[in-house]
This record gives structure tokens, C-alpha cells and sequence, in this order.
């Protein structure tokens, strides 16, 4: 009767190791993103690309799919800088984050809020699916897979009701490894990011 308190005791507390596992997980996923966003924020593109794991993809809108760390950073440092007259918010909101069951690989559904703008100009909203991937590698969470979908691109002063700014294309003179994995347009066309997830009450995928 001992013994089997015993191994019963020491489940329960492996389960608890799980358990404490994957929320300090979750935390540090959550935190990695965030980070990214503020590091984009401010065009800190070395330290964006520092967050992704060695053999980690980018593909952000129309630019094409990037995959290694050396092309990320080639591309990320090919976007404009910050400068006087210049506004770039990207703000990753509502994470729906599911972390594998060894506790080394995890999936993340994000949505982004952009501003973008320069003094004179022109000044545009923004906003995005994230559909990402995650990896637990030399102890630290880096990002596997980062895709952003864009819903719309509008200028600030008009609105989406006139309409929307055109799926961006692939930055001139960066040449992606390939072209766009997936082939969809925004804002007024309709397009559903694919989620890495099913309906938690019903199980099936939207």
C-alpha cells in the first residue's frame, strides 16, 4: 500500500513538473514575441534577428520566405530606419500558444497592430495574422517559424472603407529564397490564416 502511495506521489509531482513547465514556457514564448515586436519598433534589426533559431523562416506579407538566421537579418536590415518624422508600432496582441508535449517545439497564433508613418508624407494602419513556431534550443526559446498574413494596409487619413494599400512585394535588391508560401490578398479581398489549432470545445479546425 506504501509503494503504490509512493509512485502515485511521485506522478503527482512529475505532473506538477509539467505543469509549471509549460507555464514558465508559455511566459517566456510570450515575452520572446513581445520582445521582437519592440526590437522591430524601434528598427533594432540585429537584435530581431537574434531571436530566431539558426535554421528559423521569416515570411512577412508579399516579401517571399526567408529561411537561416543570416538571410533574416539581410532582410530585416534592408526595411527603413527610425529616424526624425518616423513612426513604426508593431504590437503583438491576443497569444494563443500551444506547447508540445516534450516541451521543446511550441505553436503561436498572434495578431499585430501596426503604425506606420513618416512626417509629411504619409501615415498608414495596419493589421496581421501571426501564425508562428517556436523551439526550445541551447536553453532559450528562439523563433522557429515566423509568418505575419496581413488583413489590411490603409492609409491613416482615409480609412478601409476607401479601400486598402496592396499586399507588400519583395523589397527591392533582397531577393527572397523563394516566393510567397502562401498566395492570398488583403484588405478587400478575404482571406483566414490557416490555424495550427482545432476548436478546443469541438475539435474540429475552422
Amino acid at each position: 500500500m506504501e509503494s503504490e502511495d509512493g509512485k502515485a506521489l511521485v506522478e503527482r509531482i512529475e505532473a506538477l513538473e509539467r505543469a509549471a513547465r509549460t507555464a514558465r514556457s508559455y511566459v517566456e514564448i510570450c515575452n520572446l514575441q513581445a520582445i521582437y515586436g519592440y526590437y522591430v519598433d524601434k528598427t533594432l534589426y540585429d537584435q530581431a534577428a537574434d531571436l530566431f533559431a539558426a535554421g528559423g523562416s521569416l515570411e512577412i506579407a508579399g516579401r517571399g520566405f526567408f529561411k537561416g538566421q543570416a538571410r533574416i537579418r539581410e532582410y530585416l536590415n534592408a526595411l527603413p530606419r527610425l529616424e526624425y518624422g518616423t513612426v513604426f508600432n508593431h504590437m503583438q496582441l491576443q497569444p494563443v500558444i500551444h506547447i508540445a508535449e516534450d516541451g521543446l517545439t511550441a505553436k503561436g497564433r498572434w495578431r499585430v497592430f501596426i503604425q506606420i508613418g513618416w512626417l509629411g508624407r504619409e501615415a498608414r494602419w495596419g493589421e496581421g495574422t501571426y501564425e508562428n513556431a517556436y523551439v526550445f534550443e541551447d536553453d532559450v526559446w528562439k523563433i522557429a517559424k515566423l509568418h505575419m498574413f496581413t488583413t489590411y494596409y490603409v492609409e491613416y487619413d482615409k480609412g478601409w472603407n476607401q479601400g486598402g494599400v496592396p499586399l507588400a512585394p519583395p523589397l527591392p535588391g533582397v531577393e527572397p529564397d523563394r516566393e510567397a508560401t502562401v498566395q492570398y490578398g488583403c484588405f478587400p479581398d478575404v482571406f483566414i490564416p490557416p490555424y495550427h489549432y482545432p476548436n478546443p470545445v469541438t475539435g474540429h479546425r475552422p
